[in-house]
């Protein structure tokens, strides 16, 4: 078999033939389907291994101390030969894999042949293709956890360890310094455990994926973005935890870690970074300074990972082998993901090129694996792109009383939803209307007050008293339309959806960015529906991840319905499935990162999930086949012991368990009609308008939800999740 290894005199890196490996009794033989290099810790080693004799007797003192040890007892040449004889022999590399038992020796009942399992140990689970693991060193893989991701089950485990010994508490606030590997997973972790996370590494990459993966902050430690996240998010007393995850000869992160922490917050040291305690500021503050052993109790006690000797439950709760389990139960459970982490998957042929690239800088990485012989490469994920929104925004001016409004479009939906409340409301002036057929437009002049119809778009558009076009025709037009009324310098409102394509999406943020002109509000009026907006305060901030439910009973289409022509309009969730995305990213406060989708055969039935960066999940139950006696929508939202519901914008309900007992706060009267929202979502857009205030959402947002919509269609055609990729 083959085996990665180095040999630490010369620096050498091979990929080197070897017999493999006997299956002892309490243990197994695991062929690798991928094994994880430490960026960290691996290439410390190697580039230890390439420094001169020197070099390598100042970055190892303790080393040295045992030489000298040596030579006092031995004698100079003994110890000479004794030295160079263990520099110059091959050593292994590796210590986090996955993969499959090929063998069970005596005494193991809890695997059988062909398990798949994660495996810990610098010495048990190395880059090869085959290993020997002790008891105590693996675990079984929870069914459905991808092998790539269970390969990271032992830096799992020891971020997860440094978590344990920082002893967090909900709502408790931490600084994370260090935003490798190691680093990543601690914020996730954190995170997941409802702590407010504070990220600190020089790297902006890295701290932009650590904002996606949770934390609320991050930055870089020398400015003074870091302090300024932790005042605000601790009042000024500091965070109860700081976790050292860098590296290297630095000082400032013990430093910065007693200038953010409150008074006897506590500091755990997880990486290997210099610890020249300042007395005055560690003293002043009481600091509890503590050290977490890499994957937990057990590490280092060769009765507990040789001889397979496990410590009492009630005694030790969380030893190395449990939090290995624990890691990957908490992958398969979504509440930690790796993907984001993964930056480049090789082939284990390619062993060595890969640690060279890593090592000369070629290779900038968070994570790496090796995949191994019969392990085929993962197929390219579907994705669809969510467009940055790169504009110089120009600034947006208050505009006169009342506001000029120009409509194109006049169908059922603009003047039974829209027009109703703008023609009552003061401050608006309905200016034009435009529709392609002379009498639509002269109907809409008569009943809502247009000062004039026509079918003329050009002649809107370059009139420079109408300060906002709202666009209400067919799906088809709607990115079009609302690109030409962006450049022409206006203000659009456009029903949903506003694009039926990615290409389309793309040009109406490439208008924005053509004009920097991002004045654009999509209808998606639920967000603003008074109702659902009195439970979400009720319901208050979450500090965990959240499970939302949402059924949408839409009933069936009439015979020749426009909506049922999806090779010019879209689908009908293509046209209407943007409502129900963008309220539950509303409620839980973020953009989506993943959807998968599922339709019934035979009809138009679909369960949509949406996978959001802090692990929380909206289901999206979109029904044709209901009764019509039934409601047309219904919500509910869980998390942290409670629960939002909400029927149909009829009744709200908000359910407590805390303290003080179970609680239930129900909405005070029924509504008189069912509002959605229209209302008070045309107001702010009406307000944002007149006084050049913010939009009611942010342009991001509603790239996001459209991108996530069309994500549905391009799930149901590859049968398998796809990831909303944003572009630079």
């Amino acid at each position: 078999m083959k085996q990665v290894v180095q040999n630490y005199r010369s620096g050498e890196l091979a990929l080197l033939d070897v017999p493999v490996p006997g299956c002892k009794p309490g243990g197994v033989l695991v062929r690798s389907a991928y094994s994880l290099i430490s960026t960290g810790t691996e290439l410390m080693k190697v580039s230890e291994a390439g420094m001169s004799m020197l070099g390598k007797a100042r970055s190892r003192p303790d080393q040295v101390a045992k030489v000298v040890q040596s030579v006092a007892t031995n004698g100079v040449p003994a110890t000479y030969r004794k030295v160079m004889g263990k520099l110059d022999s091959y050593t292994p590399l590796g210590y986090s894999l996955c993969g499959v038992v090929e063998q069970v020796g005596t005494g193991i009942e809890d695997v059988a042949v062909g398990d798949l399992v994660a495996c810990a140990g610098n010495e048990h689970a190395l880059h090869a293709e085959l290993n020997w693991v002790p008891k105590n060193l693996y675990a079984r893989v929870p069914d459905g956890l991808a092998p790539r991701h269970a390969a990271f089950g032992t830096v799992g485990s020891i971020a997860l360890q440094g978590v344990r010994r920082g002893e967090s508490q909900l709502g408790d606030v931490a600084l994370v310094i260090g935003l490798g590997l190691i680093g990543q997973l601690v914020v996730q972790l954190l995170a997941a455990s409802g702590v407010r996370v504070v990220g600190a590494d020089p790297d902006p990459a890295r701290c932009e994926l650590a904002a996606r993966l949770g934390a609320a902050a991050c930055g870089d430690p020398a400015s003074a973005a870091v302090e300024a996240a932790v005042a605000e998010l601790t009042g000024g007393h500091g965070v109860d935890q700081v976790y050292l995850a860098a590296g290297g000869g630095s000082n400032q992160p013990v430093e910065l870690a007693a200038r953010l922490s409150r008074d006897r917050g506590r500091v755990v040291d997880i990486g290997k970074c210099r610890l020249d305690l300042p007395w005055n500021a560690y003293y002043e503050k009481e600091l509890d300074v503590r050290f977490s052993r890499s994957y937990g109790p057990g590490r280092y006690d060769p009765e507990y990972e040789l001889q397979g000797r496990d410590y009492p439950v009630g005694y030790v709760r969380w030893t190395e082998r449990r939090n290995l389990a624990c890691f990957l139960d908490l992958l398969a459970r979504g509440s930690v993901d790796v993907e984001p982490l993964i930056s480049h998957v090789a082939g284990f042929d390619d062993a060595v090129e890969t640690y060279r690239s890593l090592e000369d800088g070629d290779l900038k990485a968070v994570a790496v694996l090796f995949r191994y012989p019969g392990q085929a490469a993962k197929p390219q994920a579907p994705a669809v792109a969510v467009p940055a929104v790169n504009v110089e925004r120009t600034s947006a001016r208050a505009v006169r009383t009342p506001v000029r409004l120009a409509f194109v479009g006049a169908g059922n939906y603009a003047t039974s939803m829209l027009l109703p409340h703008l023609a009552q409301r003061d401050g608006v002036t309905l200016s034009t209307v435009v529709t392609t057929t002379a009498l639509s437009a002269a109907n809409a002049r008569r009943k809502f007050g247009f000062a004039e119809a026509t079918t003329d778009l050009d002649a809107v558009l370059g009139d420079k008293s109408i300060d906002a076009v709202f666009v209400v025709t067919r799906h088809s037009s709607h990115a079009e339309l609302t690109r030409r009324a962006l450049l022409a310098g206006k203000a659009v409102f456009v029903e949903k959806p506003l694009a039926l394509t990615e290409e389309e999406l793309a040009g109406v943020l490439a208008a924005v960015e053509e004009s920097g002109n991002d004045r654009l509000q999509v209808g998606f009026n639920r967000r603003f529906a008074p109702l659902l907006r009195q439970a979400r305060q009720r319901f208050g901030a979450r500090s965990g991840p959240a499970n939302l439910r949402y059924l949408v009973n839409a009933g069936r289409l009439e015979h020749g319905s426009w909506y049922l022509r999806q090779g010019t309009e879209g689908s009908r969730f293509a046209g209407e499935g943007g409502h129900f995305i963008d309220t539950a990213s509303w409620l839980l406060g973020a953009d989506p990162s993943s959807v998968y989708a599922l339709a019934t055969p035979g009809n138009e039935d679909l369960q949509v999930v949406l996978r959001y960066p802090d692990g929380s999940t909206a289901t999206i139950s979109y029904l044709t086949t209901g009764p019509a006696s039934y409601p047309k929508e219904t919500l509910d939202l869980v998390a942290d012991n409670r629960a939002l519901r909400l029927e149909d914008f009829v009744r709200a309900s908000v359910f407590f368990d805390g303290t003080a007992g179970r609680k239930r706060w129900v909405s005070s009267r029924l509504p008189k009609a069912r509002d959605k929202g229209q209302n008070a979502e045309l107001a702010a857009f009406i307000k944002a308008v007149r006084t050049g205030g913010p939009m009611p959402v942010r342009l991001e947002s509603l790239a996001a939800t459209t991108a996530a919509t069309l994500a549905v269609q391009t799930g149901l055609a590859g049968g398998a999740p796809v990831t909303l990729a944003r572009t630079r």
